[in-house]
């Protein structure tokens, strides 16, 4: 298997898939970053753990129905094309 385009793109979608799928309860608050674990004060710079936090909401909240059709095209990809 030669390392090309679409095996970049192919490993990029399994890592936005596997941030969409983190359940908070179940895992993020074990590990420590849970909800009530990111709280800061007023005019605090947030820091690198609150701005992954942010990442992981907003990617769970934003790309949940747009990696359904990704994940459909590349599916279809690798049965026509193997």
């Amino acid at each position: 298997m030669a390392f090309t385009l679409y095996s970049l793109i192919q490993a990029a979608i399994l890592c936005v898939n596997a941030v969409a799928v983190l359940h908070e309860e179940r895992f993020l608050s074990k590990i420590g970053w849970g909800v009530d674990q990111s709280v800061g004060g007023f005019g605090d710079e947030p820091g690198v753990k609150v701005q992954m936090m942010n990442l992981v909401r907003s990617v769970r909240t934003v790309m949940r129905v747009p990696l359904i059709a990704v994940n459909a095209v590349c599916i279809v990809l690798l049965l026509l094309f193997g």
